[in-house]
């Protein structure tokens, strides 16, 4: 029983993590209509960079916000290239995942004085620092402060999104992402919205690659490897599955389809799966969910979306303020 338990902690951890970049595809590909694949790129950008200051003895919590900020920055010039050079979202995505390949090496190289991966495992983490301090390692005999500082993380992030998508630039983003010409028609540059959003995601993408390397004690830019199957799959799950709770917001929706995404995983690497095949079971994860939303996956996302943008309908005086 004990061994279960343990493993049911693990995918909550992870599946939690992990929830951050789904979120933050959530904006793009779900609100805004972007397919953006530069979270590859920025994935491992928020996880080097952590390493590396952590290794320089900065703040593993301000390093958060520092990630977040590096992510904003790669997801605006993603951005500007799809809205000042009309360059296509999949375009933008390759060219920013390929430059950021080379941006991250740069990054962990110099940090590390010419090492490919940065660890830190004997420094201090948001895990055991900070407010993580003030839990206690293990609760009824199981470890469950990673998990319990995770689902922290998770619900502040969770929380701020859904009070931003309430705002005025929150309705723009979602009026943007549905048709951008009711945006012009209120006098906004719907470019500039877009940029803005792709710069949340991105941020958020970086974020969870924050958080994932400090619960690792390690950093490396092969980090990324598959991060737009697993923050798809875990939109996508979570739209199949809980699609007809009306009550529950996108946010909750993505984080539930992560923990279900991390569920399935470990099920089938509970099987033997030996590990060189883990990218090959995480891309038959994304087909099923593909699989299972059917045609009707498209019609789950406009659904989705319409339901958290009937406040644009409703505050159509606010936006045009």
């Amino acid at each position: 029983m004990n061994v279960i338990i343990n493993i049911v902690i693990g995918i909550v951890e992870e599946g939690l993590m992990y929830a951050l970049l789904a979120m933050g595809m959530y904006i793009t590909y779900s609100i805004l209509d972007f397919p953006d694949l530069s979270v590859d790129g920025t994935f491992p950008l928020g996880a080097v960079l952590t390493g590396v200051l952590i290794m320089q003895g900065v703040d593993p919590w301000l390093c958060l916000l520092i990630s977040f900020a590096a992510g904003m920055l790669a997801g605006m010039i993603t951005g500007i290239m799809h809205v000042k050079l009309n360059i296509i979202p999949l375009l933008c995505g390759i060219i920013m995942y390929t430059a950021m390949l080379s941006v991250n090496l740069v990054i962990i190289k110099t940090g590390t004085g010419g090492m490919a991966i940065a660890s830190f495992f004997t420094k201090d983490t948001i895990f055991n620092s900070g407010l993580a301090a003030l839990i206690p390692s293990k609760i009824g005999g199981f470890s469950l402060r990673t998990a319990i500082i995770s689902l922290i993380i998770v619900i502040v992030c969770k929380i701020l999104v859904d009070l931003y998508l309430k705002t005025k630039s929150g309705l723009l983003l979602r009026a943007t992402g549905d048709n951008d010409r009711y945006t012009v028609m209120l006098g906004k540059d719907p470019g500039t919205v877009k940029i803005l959003g792709l710069m949340l995601g991105n941020g958020f993408a970086a974020l969870a690659g924050s958080v994932i390397a400090q619960n690792k004690g390690s950093a490396d830019q092969q980090m990324g490897v598959g991060m737009v199957v697993l923050g798809l799959a875990s939109v996508i799950i979570g739209l199949s599955i809980f699609k007809r709770v009306k009550f529950m917001k996108g946010t909750t929706i993505v984080i539930l389809g992560s923990l279900v995404y991390k569920a399935s995983y470990q099920i089938v690497l509970s099987l033997g799966v030996p590990t060189e095949w883990n990218n090959l079971v995480k891309a038959l994860i994304f087909l099923i969910a593909l699989i299972l939303g059917g045609p009707h996956l498209t019609k789950l996302f406009k659904g989705l979306v319409k339901r958290h943008r009937e406040p644009v309908k409703e505050g159509k005086d606010a936006l045009s303020e």
